[in-house]
């Protein structure tokens, strides 16, 4: 029996629907699993183990710390690794505001400034993270300044960047509405994170003005606003499709910037992500609902080039 037919027979009217969303990724596909804080290499080994043993195939993997705070050798790796398994591996770009002089991007009222690329010079060192980063193989990378995003999206329509390049709006710059996703949109972004805790209704506004892939933190961690709602990822998906189910770890210990002297925790947080999918995965298996993930290596993923 299902919760909706135990509820109809005890005589309780089943909530309104949001309209469900027609749209689908390139291959026809409803959604694709996304594990952020994958800091480097050895992390990104422990999702691919961990995944691999709970039979969970992982579409993206993304990373807050910055290309920047990797060896070129560690990208390569990434880039290695990920090329292999049909995944798209999505970096930071930096240096941001977080990470430099500012004052006012650490303070409490100005934490909307943290994603912020802040003066010509530190302008000039992110477009050189993201070139850096793609001669390594690199081909998806995570945005927070609009500026920054247009400078990009113009050069890589230039050819001055490769075409493959998927470029994410970060979840520091998430639109709380149509028209500012509409916005992003023309700014050239390949993907927009959403605000973690959109209603049904306020997804199926987003997903009227947009087809692009949308993506939302299922789990958000504490600094997100820590929603917990990986029951709802069938519903999530019917009505925000296609959409980047991302699996963030609530009542976890930051990791920015991440290194060796993280690296156990990253390991074990990256691991709890992806059983955190697996239960995701059952309830969307309960929920009756005919909704299809993308497969490795899917068109549209920024695969990494070696």
């Amino acid at each position: 029996m299902r919760a909706t037919e135990l509820l109809r027979a005890a005589g309780i009217a089943q909530e309104a629907d949001s309209p469900a969303s027609a749209q689908m990724f390139p291959d026809g596909a409803n959604f694709r699993i996304e594990i952020p804080s994958v800091e480097g290499p050895g992390v990104l080994t422990a999702v691919l183990e961990e995944a691999q043993r709970r039979g969970v195939v992982i579409n993206r993997v993304s990373q807050g710390s910055g290309a920047m705070m990797h060896t070129e050798a560690e990208l390569r790796e990434m880039s290695a690794l990920a090329s292999e398994a049909g995944l798209e591996v999505s970096l930071f770009v930096g240096p941001r505001e977080e990470w430099g002089l500012s004052a006012t991007a650490r303070a409490k009222d100005g934490a909307a400034l943290a994603g912020g690329v802040r003066g010509l010079r530190q302008l000039k060192y992110a477009v050189d993270d993201v070139l850096r980063a793609a001669d390594c193989g690199i081909r998806g990378f995570l945005v927070a300044d609009l500026g920054l995003l247009r400078l990009l999206t113009r050069a890589q329509s230039a050819g001055q960047l490769p075409a493959e390049i998927v470029w994410k709006v970060s979840a520091t710059a998430a639109p709380s509405n149509p028209a500012t996703l509409v916005l992003l949109q023309e700014l050239g972004a390949s993907t927009v994170n959403l605000p973690t805790d959109l209603t049904l209704a306020e997804l199926a506004e987003m997903r009227a003005v947009t087809e692009l892939p949308l993506d939302l933190y299922v789990e958000a961690p504490d600094g997100l606003g820590g929603m917990v709602r990986g029951e709802q990822v069938g519903d999530l998906v019917r009505v925000a499709a296609p959409l980047y189910v991302k699996f963030g770890l609530r009542n976890s210990r930051s990791l920015y910037p991440s290194g060796m002297h993280l690296q156990q925790d990253a390991e074990l947080i990256a691991r709890e992500k992806v059983r955190r999918a697996q239960i995701s995965l059952e309830w969307l298996a309960r929920s009756g609902l005919d909704l299809t993930q993308s497969k490795p290596g899917a068109a549209g993923l920024g695969i990494p080039s070696v």
